[in-house]
């Protein structure tokens, strides 16, 4: 299939969830045409509809675990839940929308002949043994642990998408996430930043697991959809797997002292036992992004959490994050 001059037709699977509506966002500013696909479980139509009225986006409620029918020119396949305590909620159809997911989209991807990116992430490295990451360290991950289901879920659905480039020729793109946080982030979905910003704007004890100096990189939602758009339209011989991610590390507990400087808040930290399998370092190594395509973060962690912390702020002052 070949694209029509100028404009895509842009399918975005996942495209109601964090990453996946700010995705949406920049493709239609492109000028591009994007079909919106998602089951609902944690996307939310609020954070697309911004979208809803533009002749050049459509929103589909749809599972990846059942194969889909559509002529496209390109595809991001981003549809997973992504934070330990939606992921873990139903293990199994985590793990089916990781792989059967992968395996449909990548034969929609066959038939009409389209480029399809995937959004893998550093999970793939489990605890890691090497630090910083680079993309040639094969990982060390529990294959039978509560956090399995995404991390090996992830992790064979990069096995498909390289055995269909080297199998069928298959234009393939497959980035490896680093934490991310900004605007639209599920306010209940258990990541570090959005408990923090929800615990210290409410003035609630702010938890930290362990003794706080496991680290972390945050990057900015913002930054990595500038590395997804550019990776996508690179050279076809670029198929990664590509870090994107902030590799300025932080602790734990110098996040969560950050974040109660910026809100003004009187909460205190209290600590909990490490959860299982919880990794220590996560760190990436991003010299190919930087030499392949130009990328690096350009928001510090200080700058990205102000719009984060105003985003939550009016959450919470309208309602929309249960007690």
């Amino acid at each position: 299939m070949e694209p029509r001059l100028g404009r895509k037709r842009i399918l975005v699977t996942g495209g109601s969830g964090f990453l996946g509506s700010h995705l949406c966002d920049r493709l239609i500013a492109q000028g591009h045409d994007v079909l919106c696909v998602d089951n609902f479980f944690t996307g939310s139509k609020d954070n697309v509809r911004q979208l809803l009225d533009n002749p050049r986006f459509e929103l589909m409620r749809h599972d990846v675990t059942f194969p889909l029918y559509v002529e496209v020119d390109e595809i991001y396949n981003l549809a997973c839940p992504a934070s330990p305590i939606h992921y873990q909620f139903d293990p199994v159809q985590t793990t089916k929308t990781s792989v059967h997911g992968a395996i449909n989209m990548l034969g929609l991807a066959k038939r009409v002949k389209a480029r399809i990116f995937q959004a893998s992430t550093s999970e793939v490295y489990g605890d890691p043994q090497e630090h910083p990451q680079t993309e040639d360290y094969w990982g060390h991950v529990n294959p039978t642990g509560f956090r399995s289901c995404y991390d090996e879920g992830k992790r064979c659905a990069e096995t498909l998408f390289f055995d269909y480039w080297r199998q069928h020729q298959l234009s393939i793109k497959v980035v490896r996430i680093f934490n991310t946080y900004g605007p639209r982030m599920h306010p209940n979905d258990g990541r570090v930043v959005s408990n923090f910003v929800v615990q210290a704007l409410r003035g609630d004890p702010i938890t930290i697991f362990g003794d706080g100096e496991q680290s972390r990189s945050f990057c900015y939602v913002d930054d990595l959809i500038e590395g997804f758009v550019r990776f996508m339209v690179s050279d076809d011989a670029a198929t990664g797997p590509l870090n994107l991610g902030n590799p300025g590390e932080f602790t734990i507990r110098e996040l969560a002292e950050l974040v109660i400087d910026l809100t003004g808040s009187s909460s205190k930290l209290k600590t909990e036992p490490l959860p299982s399998d919880d990794p220590r370092q996560r760190q990436p190594d991003i010299s190919r992004a930087k030499k392949l395509l130009g990328w690096e973060p350009a928001t510090s962690l200080r700058d990205g959490l102000k719009p984060t912390i105003e985003y939550f702020d009016q959450l919470l002052k309208v309602g929309n994050i249960p007690g």
